[in-house]
């Protein structure tokens, strides 16, 4: 049986209008002018806002906070006697700067090998030490399947939704952002919107759970017939390994006889004894020393699962935070020491 999650934490909304399906509003606060406040202390309190705009608009845990520092050092930097708003000035200066990030993670996504997933966020589905990424999930729905989608938007259209549906600001600093008009960036959210709209509804924890369950009991089990009944029909793998195995499979038999084929190849303990975790607020998996370190993350649609996402590629564990008990911790340490 998975675990019961901290349901506070990781409770997804399942009744939510269109543009709510992204996240609730994540407004900027009231602007702050005085200029004479220490800059740290403007920073230091903007920061998680800042890391949950950085990953949405660029779908990586190093480059949002990579873009979170430099944010920080251009504050440090100005004179903030001639900053108004603190949070306008950073929210914009941060949006540049993922912007930045975007196109360089166009020109590396070229010459990638394989499928490009998103890199997850990785926490203990019980309480834990607070981490700053816990800011991130606690804005709003961040699920891997809607991060996904993101990837597939043009840099323009990816921006304009975050930063409006998400964080509230108004398309007239969109414009300005984006060397735009108001106008363009309104119709660079329209469409936007039109990509997101094509995921499943959001479902309570109880009922995902239950499906994720229903297939991981049916891996172990071994038939292929309950694991292809627990997969949707239109069911994908999609499986991020820089290149180094089989990427993107789709319809249930195929997917069904690759899963049942890893859990032959590393065995049935090795199945048993993944770590049931909170991937971007959903429950997921980690494998621990018995196989290679990977975060498996899943979306469902009508009681099946619709998607599975595997990131197997170990340059993008970088927001696996899961403490030193985790098997997954303690399986990438000693991976490490037995490296020459």
């Amino acid at each position: 049986m998975v675990p019961k999650r901290n349901r506070a934490r990781h409770r997804s909304a399942c009744t939510r209008t269109p543009r709510a399906l992204i996240v609730e509003n994540v407004t900027e606060g009231p602007a702050d002018p005085v200029p004479q406040r220490d800059a740290a202390e403007v920073f230091e309190a903007r920061r998680p806002r800042l890391l949950s705009l950085a990953y949405r608009l660029t779908g990586s845990v190093a480059d949002a906070e990579d873009a979170v520092q430099d944010s920080w050092l251009r504050l440090a930097g100005a004179d903030l006697a001639t900053i108004d708003d603190p949070d306008a000035w950073l929210t914009t200066v941060t949006t540049r700067v993922c912007l930045d990030r975007l196109r360089s993670a166009a020109v590396r996504r070229e010459r990638y090998v394989g499928q490009w997933l998103p890199e997850p966020i990785v926490r203990p589905l019980a309480s834990a030490e607070p981490d700053p990424l816990d800011a991130v999930i606690a804005a709003g729905d961040v699920r891997l399947a809607l991060m996904v989608v993101l990837d597939t938007l043009p840099p323009a259209q990816r921006t304009a939704l975050v930063l409006h549906d998400v964080f509230d600001v108004p398309f007239a600093r969109i414009a300005e952002i984006l060397d735009a008009t108001p106008a363009a960036a309104r119709q660079h959210a329209s469409r936007a919107r039109r990509a997101v709209a094509a995921l499943p509804e959001p479902i309570s924890p109880p009922e995902h759970d239950a499906v994720i369950e229903r297939l991981h009991t049916a891996i172990r089990g071994g038939d292929l017939n309950d694991v292809v009944a627990a997969l949707h029909a239109d069911v994908e793998f999609v499986g991020d390994a820089d290149g180094t195995t089989p990427t993107a499979l789709r319809g249930p038999d195929h997917v069904a006889r690759f899963l049942l084929g890893l859990a032959h190849r590393y065995g049935g303990a090795a199945i048993a004894s993944l770590e049931p975790v909170a991937v971007n607020g959903g429950l997921g998996f980690v494998a621990g020393p018995a196989m290679p370190p990977r975060v498996t993350a899943f979306s469902v649609a009508d009681g099946r699962v619709r998607a599975v996402y595997d990131v197997a590629n170990r340059a993008k564990h970088r927001g696996v935070r899961l403490g030193q008990d985790s098997a997954f911790t303690h399986g990438t340490r000693q991976e490490s020491v037995e490296k020459p």
